[in-house]
């Protein structure tokens, strides 16, 4: 089943109380005209108070608020621009995707990855769990250049494992060598969209990534 949600990320937090910062600023302007107006009155006539610094005070909060108004036209247009690329992205939905993250997701008992190999040899693939435990381990011949490695969802016992996002790491080099790690991505079936801490990720099953992660998409 697809979803396409934008959920705020304090949602399922009380919401906590906060001051209008507008308001305040027009509290302190209100504060600040009623003292200025106490002075004058009761300024000394043969030494009447410099009116540069009233003026300079003034010019301060007129600032402070157009500041206060432009970052909440920002705010505004941030949610309005996420909302926008929520809508467009449902547009990848049941597409075959290909991201860059740790983990793969395994979607209908099927997971895959493309690694590109600087030669030709040995390339070692592990599949692990949220705690840290070896599932599957591969040994791949890989040729030079790109390379596909299809999961079929067993651990190394056979045993066939729950669909979710499980931590991977490819590893190759020389026989003889230090392995040193791989690049590769994760392909899968995109089924959601949703916001978070202003960040709009794409759902492939379990597995969540910003959308600044996808590489392609499949027509």
């Amino acid at each position: 089943m697809t979803t396409v949600s934008a959920t705020p990320a304090s949602a399922s937090a009380a919401p906590a109380q906060s001051t209008d910062p507008l308001s305040s600023l027009s509290s302190n302007f209100g504060d600040f005209l009623n003292l200025l107006l106490t002075q004058l009155q009761n300024q000394d006539p043969t030494s009447p108070m410099d009116a540069n610094s009233f003026t300079s005070e003034l010019v301060e909060f007129s600032s402070v608020e157009q500041q206060i108004n432009t970052n909440t036209s920002l705010g505004q247009l941030i949610q309005l621009t996420q909302a926008a690329d929520v809508t467009q992205s449902s547009a990848i939905l049941g597409k075959q995707v290909t991201v860059q993250s740790t983990q793969i997701p395994l979607q209908n008992g099927t997971g895959t990855l493309d690694f590109t190999a600087p030669s030709a040899e040995p390339v070692s693939i592990t599949v692990q769990d949220a705690n840290g435990n070896i599932l599957q381990q591969a040994n791949v011949n890989a040729a030079q250049g790109a390379n596909t490695w299809n999961w079929n969802g067993t651990n190394s016992n056979g045993q066939m494992l729950p669909d979710g996002a499980y931590t991977v790491t490819v590893t190759g080099g020389p026989v003889g060598t230090s392995p040193t790690a791989v690049p590769f991505t994760v392909v899968g079936t995109a089924t959601g969209v949703t916001t978070q801490n202003d960040t709009v990720n794409l759902q492939l099953g379990a597995l969540s990534v910003p959308f600044s992660s996808v590489t392609s998409v499949a027509n």
